[in-house]
């Protein structure tokens, strides 16, 4: 059993009586600049006095003794952790003294925590990586309590905060081991430039969302559209890297465009989102290119009149065209626009005003008239029939004709 006061072996002073303390205090016995001088008995008081109220003795770093008649009064205001877990004060105290090693395996003191402050460091970091698959530690990260995935040592360690001024100011990193402790973070992948590591992480992901879509792409006009709410699907039979799950792809383009998210002041990294088909316009303008190309097309085929049927949707060729080569090459849809809702999206121009909104607005409205866009189309279902209009005709081979 673990005694909640000073043992007999300090003069018979009990523990929480403050005029024996200060007495004591007074006389001299240890030096008040370094706590660690003072008497084994005290230092036991105020971590029993601990134990008691939190149950362990994983003190936190920051843990600061309150001035209460629970501790003993030499260590109101002492950061407790800095004095106890420090191999000076085990030396001084514990290293000629088995009995006492006992006695504070009673309050489950922590034996790890007397190493350097690299050492847990770096216990947490490779912790850390073990259960995130990476070092990208948030600056507010602190690990946690009673958590068995991480090592008691390094409870409440707090480890983001240690990365960010590693970066910043390059704590741990000065001195003799300097060039060992820098190879040892980069062998567990530590990211120095955290700006650098996300937009790689972008463009990786904007490649791999190319590379599946790929079939829906134009090889002539090559464009990737990450839809805006597009985040990435967790799980291999989608297709992508499990580093890259549930990252929001489409808010990180809208980020970038929007915001200069990664891009700001560093024309080389915009200039590599071009490259790989990102256009800065927004998935907005380009849709709206689409729709203004294929009612050209549209109304140049039916007379200069721009009434399209609610369920028009763009055709490819039909199948045997790729076995009769003039009928393919003379197909008038181009192949970024096969599967378009064309019919929905001058519906929703219509009723919604969709596209329609903004500085071009305008202007989007005057291409529209000027295609014979029919903005008050009658009511009632169309007649199906087709229409013998030669120079409808003219624009597709008589072998592959358009309905």
């Amino acid at each position: 059993r673990v005694s909640n006061c000073f043992t007999d072996r300090w003069r018979g002073v009990r523990c929480g009586s403050a005029r024996a303390l200060s007495s004591v205090k007074h006389s001299g016995w240890w030096n008040e600049r370094d706590l660690r001088s003072l008497p084994y008995d005290s230092a036991l008081c105020a971590l029993q006095a601990y134990h008691r109220e939190n149950g362990d003795l994983a003190i936190p770093i920051s843990f600061v003794v309150p001035s209460s008649n629970e501790y003993p009064e030499e260590w109101h205001g002492a950061k407790l952790s800095r004095y106890i877990y420090n191999m000076k004060w085990w030396q001084k105290h514990i290293s000629s003294y088995p009995d006492r090693v006992a006695e504070l395996n009673e309050l489950g003191f922590i034996w790890t925590r007397l190493q350097p402050q690299w050492n847990l460091f770096m216990e947490g970091m490779v912790c850390y990586r073990n259960i995130y698959g990476n070092v990208m530690v948030p600056a507010s990260f602190v690990v946690p309590r009673h958590d068995e995935n991480w090592p008691q040592a390094t409870w409440d360690l707090p480890l983001g905060s240690i990365v960010q001024r590693l970066r910043m100011r390059n704590d741990f990193l000065t001195g003799d081991n300097a060039i060992q402790r820098k190879k040892q973070l980069d062998g567990i992948g530590m990211v120095w430039d955290v700006s650098e590591y996300n937009f790689n992480k972008l463009l990786r992901a904007l490649r791999h969302f190319d590379r599946l879509e790929s079939g829906k792409i134009s090889a002539r006009e090559h464009i990737i559209r990450v839809p805006s709410k597009f985040v990435v699907p967790s799980g291999r039979e989608n297709g992508w890297p499990p580093d890259l799950w549930q990252y929001p792809l489409g808010a990180k383009c809208m980020a970038v465009r929007q915001k200069q998210l990664y891009v700001k002041n560093n024309p080389h990294r915009k200039q590599a989102l071009e490259d790989i088909g990102f256009r800065w316009s927004g998935n907005s303008k380009l849709g709206w290119l689409d729709v203004v190309q294929a009612a050209a097309i549209y109304s140049q085929m039916h007379g200069r009149v721009l009434n399209v049927p609610f369920n028009f949707v763009i055709p490819a060729p039909p199948q045997d065209a790729e076995s009769n080569p003039q009928c393919a090459d003379s197909w008038p849809w181009p192949e970024r626009l096969w599967g378009l809702k064309l019919g929905q999206r001058l519906k929703d121009v219509r009723l919604k005003g969709a596209y329609l909104k903004g500085p071009d607005a305008h202007v989007r409205k005057a291409q529209l008239d000027n295609l014979g866009f029919v903005w008050h189309p009658k009511r009632g279902r169309r007649k199906r029939f087709i229409e013998d209009d030669d120079d409808n005709r003219e624009l597709v081979d008589d072998s592959c004709t358009v309905e």
